[in-house]
């Protein structure tokens, strides 16, 4: 195999690939890194044969080093939240069959006493290096084995792990890198999560093989973000809605002078892109008004990465998704799994092409599920309207969709149980401007006990991600069920 195959590193060598605080590392030195994590993470071996590491290291060299390095030994990366909380982080690890975890000596996560009662090991990526300085030849790796497995949740209760296969990782990467325009002149900031393919694919790994600059961030820092893109550092700019409306927020209250030197700034962007939630329209406008950018946004998911997308040249119309994208093909389905030809009918987004997943690691049910006739079952309904697509929402309800996130409801339910007051609950989502949806719970209580949001909220600190934890919160003596028991969830959205 070619070592195209991979998502590679194009740039010159001396050429700087990542940005990380005051340390800059050139294309020459990531890869000289990424060969000595494999050949460290390999330790006398041919081949890792699809052994499963996790990656749990927020953005920089060492996250890029590990991810590239356990590519190039022949494993399956498993990249994690490094928000998440144990019991987030153990079904993962144990629904993957990891046999190690990556970490970072710089960024220090606490995964040590849950490695230990799990029996995994776990190393610093810079140790790996350490170890793989020896010049011993790295495996030739099929393009149809494994690449990665990317945990999202689904209409179960427990995120399911997407497998995505290095041909689909590389036909990700090369469609939008073909689509976006991507050059090695382009610089981009990163502070998007790099468990999600927004961060994975539509960042990192886009930039590394076009050969342009990453600036690797902990966190949004809007402020520095905004001094950055006055003073010219980046090209392109991607982020979910909640961030251009803090964005926004920011922007208005600066003095006028100042607003518009930022504004200036961003106008002279080439690309300015939003996704993994609905845009709402107002945000669209009101970017556009400030910056003079159109955002262009885009539709994918875990399972195949992005599939439709607004032109680079030609009308971004606020509130749709565009066409499908190079190599994809896509479809809107009626209830019949009959294809829909005319436009402004619903039916439920279809997607197949080599950029979609293999399957789900060890759920053949639920891989099975999900296709139908070769295409994936995506569970967004939409229309076409005037040869662009605009989705209208999932057709389940049990996804909800904060700040590009997306939560399983079911899984929420299933943590809240736990809550010694609480009996039975039920979670939606509600529509929020900000962030697109919130997550709402319903609850009834045993008998005697009392519960209030701030409690409930202090109690799931602890327990799930801080996006996963409801918002809002009602108490009521009985849910609404149906004549077979289950909770309408309909009637929910109205109570809340």
């Amino acid at each position: 195999m070619s070592m195209a195959a991979f998502p590679a590193l194009r740039g010159g060598n001396q050429d700087i690939a990542l940005i990380e605080g005051d340390a800059r590392h050139s294309y020459a030195a990531l890869e000289s890194c990424v060969k000595a994590c494999a050949r460290g993470l390999l330790n006398g071996k041919a081949d890792l044969g699809q052994e499963r590491i996790a990656v749990l290291i927020p953005a920089g060299r060492d996250y890029a080093t590990a991810l590239h390095g356990v590519w190039r030994a022949g494993g399956i990366a498993v990249p994690l939240n490094v928000a998440a909380k144990a019991p987030e982080l153990e079904h993962c690890l144990l629904q993957a069959g990891v046999s190690r975890v990556m970490t970072s000596r710089q960024h220090p996560v606490a995964i040590g006493p849950l490695c230990e009662k799990l029996g995994i090991g776990a190393s610093h990526a810079d140790d790996t290096q350490d170890a793989g300085r020896q010049q011993r030849p790295l495996p030739s790796v099929e393009e149809s084995r494994a690449a990665m497995i990317v945990f999202t949740s689904g209409t179960t209760s427990r995120p399911k792990g997407a497998v995505l296969t290095h041909q689909a990782v590389r036909a990700q990467v090369t469609m939008l890198v073909e689509a976006w325009r991507w050059t090695r002149n382009d610089s981009i900031p990163l502070f998007l999560p790099l468990h999600h393919l927004h961060g994975i694919i539509n960042v990192l790994s886009c930039a590394l093989w076009s050969g342009a600059t990453v600036h690797a961030m902990p966190k949004l820092d809007a402020v520095r973000l905004c001094e950055q893109i006055a003073g010219g550092v980046f090209s392109v700019l991607m982020a979910v809605p909640t961030v251009y409306v803090k964005l926004i927020e920011h922007i208005e209250s600066l003095p006028a002078p100042q607003r518009k030197t930022v504004c200036d700034g961003f106008q002279r962007m080439r690309l300015n892109v939003s996704g993994s939630a609905a845009c709402p329209a107002r945000v669209f406008a009101r970017w556009k008004e400030l910056t003079g950018q159109a955002l262009l946004e885009r539709y994918g998911a875990t399972e195949t990465g992005m599939a439709i997308s607004n032109p680079y040249d030609g009308e971004r119309r606020a509130g749709f998704v565009g066409q499908p994208l190079p190599g994809v093909m896509a479809q809107i389905f009626d209830e019949n799994d009959q294809p829909v030809e005319k436009e402004a009918v619903p039916g439920e987004v279809r997607v197949r092409g080599e950029a979609v997943f293999q399957g789900y690691w060890n759920d053949e049910r639920a891989t099975r599920n999900s296709f139908i006739n070769g295409w994936f079952r995506t569970g967004d309904i939409a229309v076409v309207e005037n040869g662009y697509y605009r989705i209208l929402g999932r057709s389940s309800i049990d996804i909800i969709k904060s700040g590009g996130y997306k939560v399983s409801a079911l899984e929420v339910e299933d943590a809240l149980l736990g809550h010694e007051a609480i009996r039975e609950a039920a979670v939606i989502g509600l529509p929020d401007e900000t962030w697109g949806e919130i997550v709402a719970a319903a609850v009834t209580l045993k008998d005697g006990a009392s519960l209030g949001l701030d409690g409930l909220k202090q109690w799931c600190a602890g327990r799930m991600s801080a996006y996963k934890a409801p918002r809002r919160l009602k108490v009521m003596d009985a849910l609404p069920r149906n004549a077979m028991g289950k909770v309408v969830k309909a009637a929910l959205r109205d109570l809340l």
